[in-house]
């Protein structure tokens, strides 16, 4: 064999999903958000104030109205005094206007700011979290917290919260104001809470639950449609399309069945709290007007009181609903802060290392590195694994699935920390450099390359954000992309759909290695980059991979022996050891794992 280059897992942390708990508390997480807007919450609080208040002063000067403007003993004195009460009633109505919409746009606009605020915290963090997050987090796990519970934190922070607090003023302003006037009236007000606020309260609890049940119903039937759009291929090539209609028109029927058990609860709540409400208010009327016409109490003061009793009812009642989506929205909250407060194994050091660029190439170097996958505890990825890559030269990894291979890239990347031994690149331990600027010295060449819902221009310059049009022409026609992309119906500016559904798997390959070599860096990773091609794309691809290659440290994964052959090196995996390395020539002579893949790949 004669070649001395060559003969590694993070620590078994598990990230758990968020989960939270629902009380009211856990929107204290919001508060590093809220507090940079805090003069705009002082500012809404004492809109809220102003309107609470001016909702309060109504009934006041619709007794003066009654007691003040309607009996004066002269007939001019009576139309003045009119005119002075109903000016009074307007000037209350415009204050409860201007302050209610205004408290309206300033909460509201704090709604959508902390929302978004929230979105792009929560992506940014997500986006820097290693794969290993990913291996016990579902995607579609993290979509809901940047999407559904990220909406009920809008929810609340825009509406609920600021209508729940501004029902507390009025209900404890309407209930001072009843004290402090007619104390009589609080057996009424007890009668209301026992009578109507109580059991709408219990109502409203089996509302929200059904409400819920509709939204999974809902979402069981957006979870159909989303993976059956992914794959309407496979779908139409088995002849599924009614299957998978009525598949989904049973789940759409079981969303309006809950949907209308929902909005049948909801009116009869409706109904309930409108028809007691009234009966109540007419029940203190009857007995005000008793006590009127037995001159206990003036006609104003029976106005007043009337509608304090209406206003502390109706508070009450929407007091309750808004504490239902509080608790809704507790939950959320501490869903996405919990999410926000876990942490990537993988991080940048504080104080990194910088390692010289080479002027060609780089040089890569694995000592006795181990690892196992924090999914896979009992199975270790690559044990003992050492080799080193000097500068300019061309490395193929081959073996059977599993054997350790991707894990290598993995390891390089900085996807996952080893478990023991170390990576150097350029001389300097891949845990002692930035993220990024390890991670910018590579080019990832993968199997199944992502294409991303833009142009071609757009989706070459992804691997350099800040190259020329000229620079993505000059990659393209290195990577021999120009020609195809020349003949799409717009060129460089043609859209090329989602995840690239437009081009073939040749022309993607050939799209990424374009990506890489815009890239330019001196080291290049290419996984299994020719495996599901025709031998013409294969061809094309082939020659466009040389390109890139030359003048590069390349590390190769390949299951087509036939792609590696010219490699300065071949390493065999199997379970995550080195057992053979040398040239195809060395390793056929040898007649070992090698030869006997080689003999079957080739002979067959």
């Amino acid at each position: 064999m004669g070649h001395t280059w060559g003969m590694t897992s993070p620590p078994s942390t598990r990230a758990h999903p968020p989960s939270g708990t629902s009380h009211p508390r856990s929107l204290s997480g919001l508060w590093p958000f809220l507090r940079p807007y805090r003069w705009q919450v002082a500012l809404a609080g004492l809109f809220l104030l102003l309107a609470a208040a001016a909702t309060l002063a109504f009934p006041v000067a619709l007794r003066l109205l009654i007691d003040g403007g309607l009996l004066p003993d002269d007939r001019s004195g009576q139309v003045m005094a009119l005119r002075h009460h109903f000016g009074l009633l307007f000037g209350v109505a415009v204050a409860l206007g201007v302050f209610s919409a205004a408290r309206f746009y300033v909460v509201s606009w704090l709604g959508e700011r902390v929302t978004t605020d929230v979105r792009k915290a929560v992506y940014g963090h997500v986006l820097h979290m290693s794969p290993q997050f990913f291996e016990t987090t579902q995607t579609g796990e993290v979509l809901s917290r940047l999407t559904a519970d990220t909406t009920l934190v809008q929810t609340v922070v825009g509406s609920s919260l600021s209508m729940g607090l501004r029902n507390a003023v009025m209900g404890l302003g309407a209930l001072g104001m009843l004290v402090w006037s007619h104390p009589y009236v609080m057996l009424q007000v007890l009668g209301v809470v026992g009578g109507v606020v109580l059991p709408a309260m219990w109502f409203g609890r089996r509302v929200r639950g059904l409400s819920r049940d509709s939204q999974d119903r809902v979402a069981d039937a957006s979870a159909i449609a989303a993976e059956v759009l992914n794959a309407i291929p496979t779908v139409q090539s088995h002849c599924a399309e009614e299957r998978e209609s009525k598949r989904f028109e049973r789940a759409g029927e079981q969303a309006f069945q809950t949907a209308v058990r929902r909005s049948r609860a909801r009116a009869g709540l409706v109904a309930f709290i409108i028809i007691a409400n009234a009966a109540l208010i007419l029940l203190g009327l009857y007995q005000g007007t008793q006590a009127v016409l037995a001159g206990k109490i003036s006609a104003g003061q029976l106005g007043q009181a009337a509608l304090y009793v209406a206003i502390f009812a109706g508070a009450v009642a929407v007091l309750g609903e808004a504490y239902g989506d509080l608790l809704r929205a507790a939950g959320a909250s501490e869903r996405l802060m919990e999410l926000l407060a876990s942490r990537s194994p993988v991080q940048s050091p504080a104080q990194p290392q910088s390692a010289p660029l080479p002027e060609q190439g780089g040089t890569i170097r694995f000592e006795d590195v181990a690892f196992t996958y924090p999914s896979r505890p009992g199975q270790p990825a690559l044990a003992a694994f050492s080799l080193t890559v000097p500068p300019g030269k061309t490395v193929a990894l081959v073996g059977a699935s599993g054997a350790g291979k991707t894990t290598v890239f993995g390891l390089l990347l900085r996807y996952y920390n080893t478990d023991q031994g170390r990576i150097l690149v350029d001389g300097v331990p891949i845990d002692r450099m930035a993220l990024q600027a390890l991670r910018s010295r590579m080019g990832l060449v993968p199997q199944d390359p992502v294409i991303f819902s833009a142009n071609a221009l757009e989706n070459i310059r992804y691997g350099k954000p800040d190259a020329t049009d000229e620079e993505v022409f000059a990659a393209a026609r290195a990577a021999f992309a120009d020609e195809f992309i020349a003949r799409l119906p717009e060129g460089y500016q043609t859209f090329l759909g989602e995840r690239g559904v437009r081009l073939s798997g040749g022309q993607r390959q050939r799209i990424a290695i374009a990506r890489a070599m815009l890239k330019n860096p001196p080291l290049l990773l290419l996984d299994e980059a020719t495996s599901a091609l025709d031998a013409q794309s294969e061809r094309m691809v082939q020659a466009a991979l040389d390109a890139a290659m030359l003048g590069r440290t390349t590390l190769v994964i390949a299951h087509r022996l036939a792609t590696v052959q010219r490699a300065d090196l071949i390493v065999v995996l199997d379970h995550g050891c080195i057992v053979e390395q040398g040239t195809h020539a060395d390793l056929v002579a040898a007649g070992g794992v090698y030869a006997r893949l080689a003999a079957l790949q080739f002979q067959g």
